[in-house]
């Protein structure tokens, strides 16, 4: 008897049907058919392919939940911006707005691209690329992000390159124009006296000997005696020299063991330099420093000081580096920028901190945070909490993604939390949820238990249902159990 058949029967027997109702009519008789040697069956694949394929289905149910709350956050967001935007506004960090769920779409979306296109127009600068990098940084000017000054300098550094010195001066006064407040303005000056001095000599983009050299002197140099080469470097830094050999300077400065040297890259990586550039890999050295935990009190008051979203992002990233637990609290509670703000809850997560998020998800009022903190609290293994969210939660959807992060882990772990829930459980879609939840982990036995204690017969025929398609010994049990 097939168990298909046999999942037919017991359905009848709990809904009071007679047995017999429920059987399958039988087969007309046939006349027999000659005789064929018989052949070994085949093994049926095909059933062990459905059963993986409603497995593998169980398991991203959790997953699908959460990219419908991402949609129906993403057109939350464009209302916003289309509101915001008749209004004459800007959406920043500023502004307030509710939080938003990970993995969002829209203006972070572009921001994401734009810093693809710049860093790729970086890397033609330093293949001498010249026409590449143009084409590349005036796609990233025109797009008017967060880095467009900055595009606009390297537009301007790639048409001197290119002997186009009247429209790299353009380029600059564009940029004078339009961003008065730039950190780019000092670095725009120095390139604009260097093609304005150059004008009347013949420019050969392809003879870049003497940049070669600096880099060769450089490291020589640093070997031999890297006290004197520190002022050179610092003077490097304050020229428009190609992108390459600055971060060229500014490594070597990282790898220093002189107090100079740490004293330049302290001031570069708090902007002192004026090269926003620069400041990045500045972040990015200290970041990577041995001496991670040292460089604390540094990040954050870079952090705090500083308005660029680039930068804060540069920091969070050494701030998760360096395991700074209270920094990452205090910026996921007080950061304005949502896109920080969930950077901030995404890394607190990463790094373990259980106690920290429960004390962001107990203050706070937005639904779609406590989404991203259950899902930061899902890569840190916190069952504890998300088993007292399960419980104690008012709004059913965050209840309903507790309870499926549960059934995601192992059944040693929250199995024995499912079933203790389900019994004081009085909320049907709940129990289903539950009842899923032991399903993706195959947790058998505690399915059977609920199903002897079952008194609803439509709950009873739920569960029994998991129990037909799961391939165990408790479960085959079960099924004969209730033939008898």
């Amino acid at each position: 008897m097939n168990r298909h058949r046999i999942f037919l029967m017991i359905c009848a027997m709990l809904a009071g049907i007679p047995a017999a109702v429920a059987q399958e009519p039988a087969p007309k008789p046939v006349p027999p058919a000659p005789f064929v040697a018989p052949v070994p069956p085949t093994p049926p694949f095909w059933r062990d392919d459905i059963d993986e394929a409603l497995n593998k289905a169980e398991t991203l149910r959790f997953q699908l939940d959460v990219d419908a709350i991402r949609e129906n956050a993403q057109q939350k967001v464009d209302a916003l911006l289309s509101k915001q935007a008749a209004l004459g506004g800007v959406f920043g960090m500023d502004h307030g707005f509710a939080f938003l769920p990970q993995g969002i779409k829209g203006r972070a979306g572009r921001h994401e691209g734009d810093d693809r296109e710049y860093e790729r127009g970086q890397r033609a600068l330093d293949g001498r690329n010249w026409e590449d990098a143009l084409e590349r940084f005036a796609q990233v000017a025109s797009a008017g992000g967060s880095r467009a000054d900055g595009a606009l300098y390297w537009k301007a550094y790639a048409l001197a390159k290119l002997g186009r010195r009247d429209d790299a001066l353009a380029a600059i006064a564009e940029l004078r124009k339009s961003y008065a407040t730039s950190r780019w303005l000092d670095d725009a000056k120095a390139l604009e006296l260097e093609v304005k001095q150059a004008s009347g000599q013949k420019v050969r983009p392809e003879a870049e000997s003497d940049e070669d050299l600096k880099l060769m002197a450089i490291n020589g140099l640093v070997q031999s005696d890297p006290e004197r080469a520190l002022p050179l470097l610092e003077n490097l830094l304050k020229t428009s020299s190609s992108p390459k050999l600055k971060e060229r300077a500014l490594f070597v400065l990282a790898q220093s063991n002189s107090p100079r040297g740490k004293q330049v890259l302290e001031q570069v990586a708090r902007g002192g330099a004026g090269n926003p550039d620069l400041q990045l890999k500045a972040i990015n050295y200290i970041s990577a420093s041995s001496k991670k935990t040292d460089n604390r009190q540094l990040l954050w008051e870079i952090y705090s000081n500083s308005t660029d979203i680039q930068v804060k992002r540069s920091v969070l990233s050494g701030l998760r580096a360096s395991n700074d637990k209270d920094h990452l609290l205090q910026i996921a509670k007080t950061e304005k920028s949502p896109q920080l703000r969930l950077d901030a809850i995404s890394y607190l997560g990463s790094n373990g901190a259980h106690a920290e998020l429960w004390q962001i998800y107990q203050g706070e009022t937005s639904a779609d945070v406590k989404q991203q903190i259950l899902h930061s609290m899902i890569s840190s293994g916190s069952a504890d909490r998300l088993s007292e969210i399960a419980r104690t939660e008012k709004d059913p959807k965050l209840r309903r993604s507790a309870i499926q992060a549960l059934g995601s882990m192992n059944s040693t772990k929250t199995g024995d939390t499912l079933v203790s829930m389900y019994g004081s459980e009085t909320d049907p879609a709940m129990k289903r949820n539950i009842v899923d939840g032991l399903h993706s982990q195959r947790n058998a036995k505690a399915l059977v238990d609920l199903a002897r204690k079952e008194t609803d017969p439509a709950m009873k025929r739920e569960i029994v249902h998991r129990l037909s398609n799961m391939k165990s010994k408790e479960s085959a049990d079960y099924l004969m159990e209730l033939l008898k």
